[in-house]
């Protein structure tokens, strides 16, 4: 196992405080994001030239998903685009996302630690890109990536190259794991000077249209083509565990029918 840099020491702790941003009930309605002037006003992102070095090869680009699923819901117009631009790509999902379903007999961590990675791998595969992605395990802990940071930012020493453009959460997009992951990344990517995008997932919900706590002064937007929208949909109902209600506890989906409306929309945005 590598050792980490003594040149590059762990960045300061980061805390799990989620504060105001909190994910209940319905959220945001999709017609309000639809209807904001200002969303559609956000400069686009320029895949060719945003993706690219002054090198004749294209760098890879490594998305961090703190859950099998977060690299879709978030990136899968991205991921889409970024094959046809040519860039090799590095799928990392920083846990197995086996603490899902609490007490429940239809998901136990035991299961979900190989369903979750799996149902990624066929959503790949619906987007037409699993030829084209590498997909890493990190194996941190479901809901504790903020207690183990240091393991964490050890882990990116190992994986990472200096040419890498990294694309992760929000670093306060309202879920500790994806806070504690866009917080990692980025401040790993502003230590070795690397390039990185943090993209919009669960803010979607408790954010509101020109909502302050987003800095949207800094967002740029992709739109996706008709074909790359529906292939984002498919994607995202390769998650059955996470999609349907668990039979043996009564609980409703992870995501619900609104969510994945509101997040397979023509767009994403990246800070």
């Amino acid at each position: 196992m590598a050792v980490v840099n003594s040149n590059h020491p762990s960045p300061t702790k980061i805390h799990p405080i989620v504060g105001d941003r909190v994910i209940e009930g319905d959220g945001t309605s999709t017609e309000a994001w639809q209807n904001w002037q200002g969303l559609q006003d956000l400069p686009r992102l320029n895949i060719g030239t945003s993706f690219s070095t002054n090198s004749s090869k294209l760098p890879r680009v490594c998305v961090f998903a703190p859950h099998p699923d977060d690299e879709i819901l978030g990136c899968a117009g991205l991921i889409q685009q970024l094959t046809l631009n040519g860039n090799p790509i590095l799928i990392v999902h920083v846990t197995n996302g086996s603490q899902s379903h609490p007490e429940s007999e239809i998901y136990p961590p035991s299961k979900l630690d190989i369903i979750r990675p799996n149902e990624s791998v066929e959503a790949f595969k619906k987007l037409g890109v699993d030829q084209q992605v590498t997909i890493s395990a990190l194996n941190l802990q479901d809901g504790q990536v903020y207690h183990q940071q240091d393991l964490f930012h050890q882990k990116l020493t190992e994986i990472l190259e200096p040419t890498d453009i990294l694309v992760t959460p929000f670093i306060h997009d309202g879920h500790p794991d994806h806070e504690a992951t866009g917080q990692v990344v980025a401040a790993y990517a502003k230590q070795h000077n690397l390039k990185c995008y943090q993209v919009l997932i669960w803010a979607w919900h408790w954010a509101r249209p020109a909502d302050s706590r987003v800095p949207w002064q800094n967002a740029l937007r992709i739109d996706l083509t008709a074909e790359q929208q529906q292939r984002k949909v498919d994607a995202i109902h390769c998650f059955k565990s996470q999609i349907t209600m668990d039979e043996s506890t009564g609980n409703p989906p992870i995501l619900s029918a609104q969510t994945i409306n509101r997040i397979s929309q023509p767009w994403e945005v990246y800070i």
